[in-house]
């Protein structure tokens, strides 16, 4: 079972935009909810909690400290997150479904537009980076290329210099780029950054513009 946050009540979900806000490794969603705020008010957000579970927090899977990963855990936390999404997709009818990651967050939100690109149609990655997998890029360049935002601070030294080239690399030959880089916030999401997060979903997304 997928354990889900949402910001709107279930009778206000149907129809409307949905934005899948994933947190990094050593977190929860608590840490996304928080974010619901700064994003356009036409969507409902749902921040969702990763399978994998640590001492008092929880991941997507496991990283070590160049962050490599085990495959067939990714595929497995993506499929959970298929799953779930799936039954609530056809429960709701959303308009459309577009995705939001923080550090590990981003490499899972990724790793899902990977392999299901016709999904979704905007994805927004913030502090993090695209996993480096061969099996990953069999499927590669993707059909579809789709709009991405990725914001970083130049100085973050959590995400290694590797990570972030191949990151670049794999962003510019597969999706419709959009990069901002900012100073002063590290690993963590900055406030400027959510306002530029926002107004690119703003553009990218139908219906999720909603005047007060």
């Amino acid at each position: 079972m997928v354990n889900a946050v949402w910001s709107k009540p279930e009778s206000e979900r149907a129809g409307t935009p949905l934005l899948v806000m994933l947190h990094g490794y050593g977190a929860d969603e608590q840490t996304m909810v928080r974010h619901f705020g700064a994003m356009p008010s036409g969507f409902t957000c749902v921040a969702l909690r990763g399978g994998f579970e640590m001492d008092e927090s929880y991941g997507w899977f496991l990283l070590d400290y160049f962050l490599n990963n085990d495959f067939a855990q990714v595929i497995a936390a993506a499929n959970q997150v298929y799953a779930w999404l799936d039954t609530e997709a056809a429960k709701y009818g959303f308009s459309s479904v577009s995705l939001l990651g923080h550090s590990q967050g981003m490499a899972m939100a990724s790793t899902l537009l990977r392999l299901r690109q016709e999904a979704f149609t905007a994805v927004v990655g913030l502090s993090g980076f695209v996993l480096n997998s061969e099996l990953l890029t069999v499927l590669e360049p993707l059909g579809t290329k789709v709009p991405f935002f990725w914001g970083r601070d130049v100085d973050d030294l959590v995400i290694n210099p590797d990570a972030v080239d191949y990151t670049e690399e794999w962003l510019q030959e597969n999706t419709v780029l959009s990069k901002a880089q900012y100073s002063g916030m590290g690993h963590g999401i900055g406030a400027a950054e959510l306002v530029d997060a926002s107004s690119f979903l703003t553009v990218q997304v139908p219906g999720s513009f909603k005047p007060s």
